[in-house]
């Protein structure tokens, strides 16, 4: 059987004259510079490329129009620290140790992703909501903890973005804020990089905006509370509320009309800052030897299918995600793919568009050759899960998608999380087919596929109670040595 894997982490690339001395026994052609650009709780949905009509993101769609669009790009583990860490290793969770929130991305386990670029001469940088370094999340990253990359400009995470009152931790380890909406500070850190930079070797830039992410909660003319949006205000003049319309099967209300409105807004503002920087690179003449890749952590549910949380769902609007790739040196104008296209999947697809081979061996595989053809075959899936340590109020639960069908279970039979969608009759999810006897033979199906990744990566079904059992002296939050197989290989012995 073959495995699709989610990957979630998008990538510019950038391209530079070719050093001789860093790199010539390796190839004879110029290295090409990669840049990835992030979004955070953004579901493919809100983007006009993949057919929503009201949202407003022309740069996306033109970075589609030049590149490639992935039709069926999943976050397999949609949350933030597990998908980071997916992208910057390409391995499981399990394996990597960033499997849930707020744990760190383990160092010395494998090859990361600036390690691997930085052997072949790349000038590396990180900039934006950084999300991997576990415990406090008030703290600049350890240069120990950099994995890789030279130049960081991170807040590691918060959910301000308002102009002063977001901040990143410069090179002095100092907490400095941004005069200007979050993601606009960014991406000038991003270009005023670009602009200083070593023309003599390729270099790699990761941009990591936390929009559209909510920030925070407000009491809604229902008397509950709601997720909030609320933007600038440029950007919100960008739609009218009353014209919004809202996904098929969620009852309409002003308290949620509140919310897309805010949500579609900072969607618009990424877009926005997006463009600068894809400006930058057409100033600087490179855009022939950049790949360019754009993606986020994952979606935002938006109170559809009565979701408590934005993410950690097994549907679309929690895990399928935009993936665009701009690489004129390999990728046709205006290639769609419907190829099924994981988290995992994300750094060696990469990294084989880039011709670099890392002499290791991934969870994820190496799409680079695959996605123009455009194939779908028999029992190919992307993995789906998420683990829980307890504390938020998630679900732990197991899953794949197919072309046709997605599937999820867990073991206290929430509706949420038990779920049968037909994908190609059922396009919004909203029919859930889990016990149809009609569907039996499918269900067994797929619940076979989903024992068989989990095989694959000895995942017990683990819960709350045996992260716990495992747990390092240290706590997980502040653990840097053993992964999670790890330890339980060692208390099983």
């Amino acid at each position: 059987m073959k495995y699709t894997f989610i990957l979630f982490i998008v990538p510019l690339v950038i391209g530079c004259k070719f050093n001789p001395k860093n790199s010539a026994k390796e190839t004879k052609e110029p290295l090409s510079n990669l840049v990835i650009v992030l979004s955070d709780q953004h579901s493919a949905d809100m983007v006009g490329a993949y057919g929503n009509t009201q949202i407003i993101t022309p740069n996306l769609d033109q970075l589609s129009r030049e590149g490639i669009l992935l039709e069926n790009a999943f976050s397999s583990q949609p949350v933030c620290t597990p998908f980071r860490g997916m992208l910057m290793s390409g391995m499981h969770p399990l394996k990597n140790g960033a499997f849930v929130n707020d744990v760190p991305l383990l160092p010395n386990k494998t090859k990361l992703m600036a390690e691997i670029l930085k052997e072949k001469g790349y000038q590396t940088a990180y900039f934006g909501k950084w999300h991997l370094l576990g415990g406090n999340r008030d703290r600049g990253v350890p240069k120990e903890l950099s994995y890789g990359f030279d130049t960081v400009l991170t807040n590691n995470c918060h959910v301000d973005f308002r102009a002063g009152k977001s901040f990143f931790w410069n090179e002095k380890e100092e907490k400095e804020f941004f005069n200007e909406w979050e993601p606009y500070g960014q991406t000038r850190q991003a270009i005023n990089y670009l602009k200083n930079i070593d023309p003599t070797k390729p270099f790699a830039i990761v941009l990591s905006l936390h929009p559209p992410h909510d920030w925070g909660k407000f009491k809604g003319v229902d008397g509950k509370m709601h997720y909030r949006y609320d933007t600038e205000k440029e950007l919100m003049k960008l739609y009218n509320r009353d014209s919004i319309i809202l996904r098929p099967g969620l009852e309409d209300t002003p308290d949620r009309r509140r919310m897309y409105h805010g949500h579609m807004a900072q969607v618009s503002g990424v877009d926005i800052a997006l463009g600068r920087l894809m400006g930058q690179l057409k100033k600087m003449d490179i855009e022939e030897n950049t790949l360019v890749a754009f993606s986020a952590d994952h979606g935002d549910m938006l109170e559809s299918h009565q979701a408590i949380l934005p993410k950690q769902y097994p549907h679309d609007y929690s895990n399928k995600i935009p993936f665009i790739i701009k690489y004129p040196k390999k990728i046709k104008k205006g290639t769609k793919t419907k190829t099924l296209f994981g988290t995992m999947d994300i750094l060696p697809t990469l990294l084989g568009y880039l011709d670099i081979d890392s002499k290791q061996k991934y969870d994820g595989r190496d799409l680079s050759k695959s996605l123009a053809k455009n194939e779908v075959k028999k029992d190919d899936f992307v993995p789906l899960w998420v683990y829980r340590l307890g504390h938020a109020k998630n679900i732990n639960w197991r899953g794949v998608v197919t072309d046709d069908f997605t599937f999820s279970m867990d073991k206290d039979a929430n509706p949420i999380t038990n779920t049968l969608f037909d994908r190609k009759k059922d396009p919004h999810q909203l029919n859930n087919l889990y016990n149809h006897p009609e569907y039996k033979e499918i269900q067994e199906h797929l619940k076979g596929l989903t024992k068989q990744w989990m095989k694959r990566y000895k995942d017990n079904f683990y819960g709350a109670e045996d992260f716990r059992s495992v747990q390092p002296n240290e706590k997980w939050q502040y653990n840097y040595t053993k992964n999670p197989m790890e330890l339980f290989e060692e208390k099983n012995k």
